[in-house]
């Protein structure tokens, strides 16, 4: 499972999630890439299932490829806990994901086994993705 080493701050604000990805957009490692076409939060165990799920299926062959990484804490407060007394303690990490960012990318393998083992890795995600081809733009995939 994903998680910073260390923090300047324990816990941070909950923030928004506006616009287009900017950065990270473009593949830039592999061949294959899957974009996130929604916002969301991505946590560390999605991203965890996505990755096994993708190696599995290409049965170490080709090389994958994490573009995310979750560096921001979500809080929880016990159920049933009287309003006040501060914010909760941080329970899990989550990698905050704009429309257009290339989360995954795989090589060294063909087209099909990289289609199929993306369209795994997409079933454990909580957004829609599309699957990308490098010098290609986009494959219609959903």
């Amino acid at each position: 499972m994903l998680l910073p080493k260390r923090v300047k701050f324990r816990r941070v604000h909950r923030g928004r999630m506006k616009g287009k990805a900017t950065r990270g957009n473009k593949i830039t490692y592999g061949e294959f890439g899957l974009q996130a076409l929604e916002p969301g939060w991505i946590t560390s165990n999605q991203i965890e299932a996505a990755r096994v799920a993708m190696t599995r299926y290409i049965k170490r062959g080709g090389q994958v490829w994490i573009k995310i990484f979750p560096d921001k804490p979500i809080t929880k407060k016990p159920a049933e806990v009287r309003m006040g007394k501060g914010k909760g303690a941080p329970e899990f990490w989550v990698a905050v994901v704009k429309p257009g960012r290339v989360m995954f990318e795989i090589g060294g393998i063909p087209k099909e086994t990289a289609r199929e083992a993306m369209r795994l890795a997409m079933h454990k995600l909580p957004i829609k993705c599309k699957f990308l081809i490098r010098n290609q733009g986009t494959d219609g995939e959903q």
